[in-house]
């Protein structure tokens, strides 16, 4: 068992980029198990990524990670204390959440035993708009004791949509208990659509305590792409409106105009503007710049605090596309001329990723001027025919039926269209 007592900020350690596998379900596959999710997470790692974050939320995504990371490459190469394990508790379906302490207890049992560890380093209380914040203040105390008795925990955090209810809730956990959350994680709020998290969230946060404020999907679930929000199994499940989604159909015709895509513009301006913009409430983890199989410093990236972006993958072109853009992202930063020699990259990247960075800039000025007046727009979340269905027994863990929201991963129920792009969806 670890000692969890955390010793020091969860910022002097977090990697800055994480590894999000709510792709490891049926919405964005028709059968994750038939996935080489060993070989992807493999790859991972061989490109330096040391952070995965999962829910049991996610349908299958606990027990394949789980699975992934119980191979003799791990083991050998990037043992236990070498990689990050991120979870959540609390939420069961769509409508269906327990934040009863019993309940937290029971769902961190579990995912110790599908993620085949005797740690989580992060968990998140899921989806906190959903219920009240006293519900989230007795999920987080029980978190904390857990942590702090049993050993099984190391950080907490929490994690949603809404901006307002994020940060209320972090200013009232410091007031109530006198500590403040290791991670709040906001999810579509800093976007080329959207940059409500850096505008409005991120200075509240900090004055709530919080340490580090991750950035998880940069393409607002799917919106920010040349063929429009994924519809599959769930339907059309996206809660943007008509007239936003037309808004993000024009933007992308002028990428097109300009030989790029929406989706590549997008990704990169959101991973290398919130690298920067977020860094105040960043980490200095290690930065997965590709240096081979070493144990990287964000010394060697400049050595400030970066901005933390989730990335969703779920096949070996898409994680190569995505880490591809992120170091050529590192590239751009400070001593990123040595840090491309390290890795045996062109000698002239840093220049490349300067240039680059500065057309990206151009090209999301031309998008944000087609989106226009949806700039910084936001959805209900919950909205108002949302229904918690408290009636389910409590105790229970079978889950029950598994329709999860928008921002994650359903069961399959009938078919799903293939994904088409090497970007994420999300």
């Amino acid at each position: 068992m670890a000692d969890t007592k955390a010793k020091v900020p969860l910022s002097s350690i977090l990697p800055p980029l994480i590894f999000g596998t709510a792709t490891f379900n049926y919405q964005y596959n028709l059968d994750p198990y038939e996935l080489d999710t060993t070989g992807l997470v493999q790859q991972a790692l061989e490109y330096g990524v040391r952070a995965f974050d999962t829910s049991p939320y996610y349908g299958p995504s606990e027990e394949i990670l789980g699975a992934a990371l119980d191979t003799d490459f791990v083991r050998n190469n990037v043992p236990r204390e070498d990689h990050f394990l991120i979870t959540k508790v609390g939420r069961i379906s769509s409508e269906h959440f327990d934040y009863s302490k019993e309940w937290v207890y029971k769902s961190i049992q579990r995912s110790l035993q599908r993620l085949k560890t005797q740690y989580l380093d992060l968990v998140y209380c899921h989806d906190v708009e959903f219920v009240s914040e006293e519900e989230v203040l007795e999920a987080v105390k029980e978190l904390r004791r857990i942590r702090d008795e049993e050993g099984t925990i190391r950080y907490v955090g929490i994690s949603g949509y809404p901006l307002p209810v994020l940060c209320s809730l972090a200013k009232r956990i410091l007031r109530e208990t006198g500590e403040p959350l290791d991670a709040v994680m906001s999810y579509a709020n800093f976007t080329l659509q959207n940059e409500l998290l850096a505008t409005s969230g991120m200075q509240q946060l900090k004055d709530a305590g919080v340490d580090v404020v991750p950035n998880a999907s940069p393409l607002s679930m799917g919106l920010l792409r040349r063929n429009g929000v994924p519809v599959g199994s769930m339907g059309n499940w996206h809660p943007s409106t008509d007239g936003l989604r037309a808004a993000v159909k024009r933007a992308s015709d002028f990428c097109d105009r300009h030989d790029e895509t929406l989706e590549f513009v997008a990704i990169r301006y959101a991973l290398e503007t919130w690298l920067h913009v977020g860094s105040s409430v960043g980490s200095r983890g290690d930065p997965a710049s590709g240096v081979p199989w070493t144990r990287e410093s964000i010394e060697q990236v400049g050595g400030d605090r970066l901005g933390v972006s989730v990335m969703g993958v779920s096949k070996s072109s898409e994680l190569e596309k995505t880490m591809q853009v992120w170091r050529s992202i590192l590239d751009g930063l400070e001593n990123g001329a040595e840090t491309a020699r390290l890795a045996g990259r062109w000698k002239r990247d840093h220049e490349w990723s300067m240039n680059r960075r500065k057309a990206v800039q151009i090209l999301a000025d031309g998008i944000k001027e087609h989106l226009d007046e949806f700039l910084d727009y936001t959805w209900e979340s919950p909205d108002k025919d949302f229904l918690d269905k408290r009636a389910a027994k409590k105790g229970d863990l079978r889950l029950p039926e598994p329709w999860l929201t928008p921002a994650q991963s359903p069961q399959r129920d009938g078919s799903i269209e293939p994904a088409d792009s090497i970007l994420p969806l999300r």
